[in-house]
């Protein structure tokens, strides 16, 4: 089993700047959750002749050139990425109900956003594209594995806490540091949920609002 996360120290300073609240609590990613990534990310590294190898859950070794499939280094990667969220940031799509559903369920939960974003610069456009979304929550910024991170945003709250996100290595991160959590998987594109398999810990795999939201109204 992975090791427990520590909270970065930047993200815990986000976290103690939200109000107090006594609410139950749902701590939902961003990317390929709310927002459509993949499919924007395709059309990123179509337009310079690069493509994803397989639809599956890792970036280095996976994006490669579409003439002899070659894959890039990892800092190339690293460099592909920060231009992309530079670029589309603003202007992603939202997965079909996220806002309906997320608006109903803030009647009863509070409703934090967790989203490991790339350059610092991107948070405001991010969080302006969300609201004109009808999607008007608290973001905050992580990086790396979010176990540290849901932890820390679970303190001192009342029990089930919910944890939606798309990546199996977060959501191994978070079952280390709050095994009490409700974790759903959350993965809009098709082609990349289906190479995903359910691990113990995961109590949703799902790429539809509307079974999300049923699901987390049958929780309280």
């Amino acid at each position: 089993m992975a090791e427990p996360t520590p909270v970065l120290p930047e993200v815990l300073s986000q976290i103690r700047a939200l109000p107090v609240s006594e609410r139950p609590l749902v701590i939902c990613d961003v990317d390929e959750v709310i927002l459509h990534l993949t499919t924007h990310l395709e059309d990123y590294l179509h337009a310079r002749e690069l493509m994803f190898l397989k639809h599956e859950y890792r970036f280095t070794g996976n994006i490669a050139h579409n003439k002899d499939k070659t894959a890039i280094s990892s800092e190339e990667v690293r460099r592909h990425l920060l231009t992309f969220f530079d670029e589309v940031s603003h202007a992603q799509d939202m997965v079909p109900g996220a806002n309906i559903a997320l608006g109903e369920l803030s009647e009863t939960w509070d409703i934090v956003l967790l989203t490991n974003l790339p350059g610092g610069q991107n948070k405001p456009k991010r969080e302006k594209l969300l609201a004109e979304l009808g999607i008007p929550f608290p973001v905050l910024t992580n990086s790396g594995p979010k176990g540290g991170a849901v932890s820390a945003l679970a303190a001192g709250r009342p029990n089930p806490v919910i944890f939606i996100d798309d990546s199996p290595t977060n959501h191994t991160s978070v079952n280390a540091s709050l095994p009490s959590a409700v974790q759903i998987q959350f993965i809009a594109d098709p082609r990349f949920r289906e190479t995903v398999e359910q691990e113990d810990h995961i109590d949703l795999l799902t790429g539809d609002w509307q079974e999300t939201a049923a699901y987390i109204g049958r929780i309280l």
